[in-house]
């Protein structure tokens, strides 16, 4: 704790309103803001961060505020929906009826009802979802917007926290996003290289560990390896084709880095789910994203530092061709209620006890959230349309505040009724948590591109 007279901060990360006040009075003794504020910067130097990892729950697609976490029961019919708010942990905290295990646990998370993104297009929410900027974004319709692409969340914290010979920073669970045939820009390291892009695997129940971005030919894809014997005979068969496979070759270092880490021995043990009693795993439940959300915990709780798990690879639903995504423009309450809402109450209330009862609650943050809201009034097809203006999103652990909700929007969610905070000021936030701080940005040649949000430090 940094403490100059009666001028405190818990964190020496920010100074409040009222001891900014208070540098007024220090003036007097000499103590200029200045001063002040170098004392706090040698101060941050020594103090340690207060969360080690992340996990980021991409719900691509973008789910209904309005029917998870900023319910509106007094709205019209055509704005509230069929479902109903319920009580939570926390005392005057509501949210929607089918996310029964989530409200049990409110005291655990903190709701954020006042983001705001830029667009409403998928391609290009997306990519300042993940990178918080909007240069580079490409749209749906194949426009690409002025300016270079900025590293994702996942490669700054891999760049400014450094390589590991163990476990990669980050980790990316599922494929790459995409809105049909167009991929989204922005999952990589950009300007930071190569070195930093995401390390992709995937988990399918029925098929086992997959990695999207080594599917090898000649049979050497490690699909399907879901049992234990399956799974280490199968890596041991890679392992002794590792030097001799012409595809490894041209696989650059980062590849072969990776790769080699699913090959030995002792790391892959972190990758193979059969390890985890089977009342563990039917708690994060046994579909896809339920596993995902387990593997997340295994791989921060083995050295990670940055967890991605993508919801879907594809924004949309199921019986619209894609492969579950959340971007539901008609039969969305069926579907809603059907799959999605069972699906995230489920993995993620079983993520959060996980973590906790770890106790890797407090240096791990999770974040659940997806590119932006739909619109509050249903459309003709009983559906919700995209929605940019404000939305949702969840943050738990990692030392940020929990058991509260910070902003709000208006009485019909369609803006924000409080000041409007945006995905770069999220993630500036959760990643200051790690200790990247604006000096460690500036001297990587990254810069900050939004704001802490001084609630969730509080």
């Amino acid at each position: 704790m940094l403490s100059i007279g009666h001028l405190r901060t818990t964190d020496c990360q920010r100074l409040t309103r009222r001891e900014l006040l208070r540098v007024g009075a220090l003036s007097a003794v000499g103590v200029s803001l200045a001063d002040l504020l170098r004392i706090r910067a040698m101060a941050n130097e020594s103090t340690k961060a207060p969360a080690k990892s992340v996990i980021l729950l991409w719900l691509w697609g973008g789910p209904s505020h309005l029917d998870t976490f900023d319910l509106k029961p007094n709205a019209p019919v055509q704005y509230r929906g069929p479902y109903s708010p319920i009580a939570t942990s926390v005392p005057g905290i509501e949210i929607c009826e089918l996310l029964p295990q989530l409200a049990k646990r409110a005291h655990q998370y903190t709701i954020l009802r006042s983001l705001r993104c830029a667009s409403n297009d998928h391609g290009i929410a997306g990519t300042i979802g993940i990178t918080g900027s909007i240069q580079g974004a490409a749209s749906l319709s194949g426009q690409t917007l002025p300016g270079a692409v900025q590293p994702t969340h996942g490669s700054v914290v891999s760049k400014i926290l450094g390589a590991s010979s163990g476990m990669p920073r980050f980790m990316t669970l599922g494929g790459h996003l995409h809105q049909g045939k167009r991929a989204i820009a922005g999952e990589g390291g950009a300007a930071l290289g190569p070195m930093h892009d995401p390390f992709r695997l995937d988990y399918h129940p029925d098929k086992g560990l997959e990695l999207p971005h080594l599917s090898l030919a000649d049979g050497l894809t490690p699909s399907g390896i879901d049992a234990r014997g399956r799974l280490q005979s199968r890596l041991d068969e890679l392992s002794r084709g590792l030097n001799t496979s012409p595809h490894m070759a041209r696989l650059d270092e980062f590849y072969q880095q990776a790769f080699s880490l699913l090959t030995d021995p002792a790391a892959r043990k972190v990758f193979d789910l059969d390890r985890e009693p089977e009342p563990l795993r039917r708690r994060y439940g046994k579909y896809r994203f339920g596993q995902c959300c387990l593997l997340a915990r295994r791989l921060v709780e083995s050295g990670a530092r940055f967890v991605q798990v993508n919801w879907s690879a594809h924004v949309e639903p199921v019986e619209d061709t894609g492969d579950g995504g959340w971007d539901m423009h008609d039969r969305y309450f069926q579907q809603y209620q059907d799959r999605h809402a069972w699906m995230l109450d489920r993995a993620l209330s079983a993520l959060l006890d996980d973590l906790s009862e770890r106790g890797l609650s407090h240096e791990t943050a999770v974040v659940a959230v997806g590119e932006f809201g739909r619109t509050p009034k249903i459309n003709n097809k009983a559906g919700r349309d995209h929605w940019e203006h404000v939305y949702s999103g969840l943050v738990a652990g990692g030392g940020l505040t929990a058991g509260k909700v910070i902003g709000a929007s208006d009485r019909l969610g369609e803006y924000p009724a409080t000041a409007a905070f945006t995905p770069a000021d999220l993630f500036t936030t959760v990643l200051g948590q790690l200790g990247i701080s604006t000096t460690s940005l500036t001297t990587n040649n990254l810069f900050p591109l939004g704001s802490p949000i001084e609630e969730l430090l509080s």
